[in-house]
């Protein structure tokens, strides 16, 4: 479980990360972000539904 409030930590500072390169119109770190905030949202969310529900 610690591992899945690990992800879910990185997921949401990618997040932050878009916008603040959003801002800054830096695009190709936005597609960065941006795919590393949907892969460790997922793992973060499936590690919880497993642990949950499994």
């Amino acid at each position: 479980m610690v591992t899945a409030i690990i992800l879910l930590l990185v997921a949401i500072l990618c997040v932050l990360a878009v916008f603040r390169e959003l801002k800054t119109k830096n695009f190709f770190a936005v597609m960065f972000a941006g795919a590393s905030a949907l892969i460790f949202g997922w793992f973060s969310v499936m590690t919880i539904y497993v642990r949950l529900f499994g």
